[in-house]
């Protein structure tokens, strides 16, 4: 099934304990950590554009991937003044394409989660060395083994609203790594009318060393680990970790 349809127009509404200016302060401080202040970075899978207009308030020059038609159709109807420079693109980001390199790239709210295999994985981490800039960076989150093993594990959460309600199914296999949440939302169309949505969602955890190695794999470097909103250094017991990576400049050949 495909998903963030029907839940595409009530995600910003469930999805509003959310702390997204923590959130993308945390991007900010990792991407000037590498010397990133300014210039265009590009937002994969970003949505409905909450990180995204959040960048272009600090100052850079943004560009939203999403796989997702509906969310970014409410990401484009939700411009602020000044916002109408950001472009938004329907894209796979296991096959994206910019018009030239970039300063940053940056992927948020689990997204990297979505991809199912370490060969995508790989498809996205090669993508995006080829289209940063020489010293541009690379950061990115991703919920860890513990997080869906322990946390989410097989269980039932229910947020219940006075105009909607959401009810997430979860079930991660141990075996393959995936994780699995159904869905089911009914939110008020019109006052006592209710529409009900249903959406198959599937996540992957990636041991960290994984991850690192693939990155490493992919020809970055200074690639460094951090538990989510820290500087210190991630592992396999935190719930959500933040990679980087940096593209560093050729090796200048030897002069003869």
């Amino acid at each position: 099934m495909e998903q963030y349809t029907g839940f595409a127009g009530v995600y910003d509404e469930f999805m509003d304990n959310v702390p997204y200016d923590e959130w993308a302060g945390y991007v900010h401080k990792l991407l000037v950590k590498n010397g990133i202040e300014n210039g265009i970075v590009c937002d994969l899978a970003c949505g409905t554009g909450k990180i995204t207009r959040r960048l272009k308030m600090m100052g850079y020059d943004p560009i939203g991937i999403d796989v997702s038609a509906d969310m970014l159709q409410i990401a484009r109807s939700r411009e602020n003044p000044g916002d109408e420079s950001i472009l938004y693109l329907q894209q796979d980001m296991r096959s994206f394409e910019l018009y030239g390199t970039v300063a940053g790239i940056v992927c948020i709210c689990d997204g990297m989660n979505y991809i199912l295999t370490p060969a995508d994985m790989m498809k996205v981490f090669r993508l995006a060395m080829n289209y940063l800039d020489y010293d541009g960076v690379f950061v990115f989150d991703m919920n860890t083994m513990h997080y869906y093993r322990d946390v989410l594990a097989d269980g039932v959460i229910c947020d219940n609203r006075d105009n909607g309600s959401l009810i997430w199914e979860n079930e991660f296999n141990p075996r393959t790594l995936k994780n699995r949440f159904d869905l089911t939302i009914f939110h008020e169309k019109e006052p006592e009318l209710f529409e009900r949505f249903t959406e198959t969602h599937f996540q992957r955890a990636y041991p960290l060393a994984n991850v690192k190695n693939a990155l490493k794999e992919a020809g970055f470097k200074d690639i460094k680990c951090y538990r989510a909103f820290t500087e210190r250094n991630g592992s396999e017991n935190d719930e959500r970790v933040y990679f980087t990576g940096r593209k560093h400049r050729p090796a200048e050949r030897a002069r003869k």
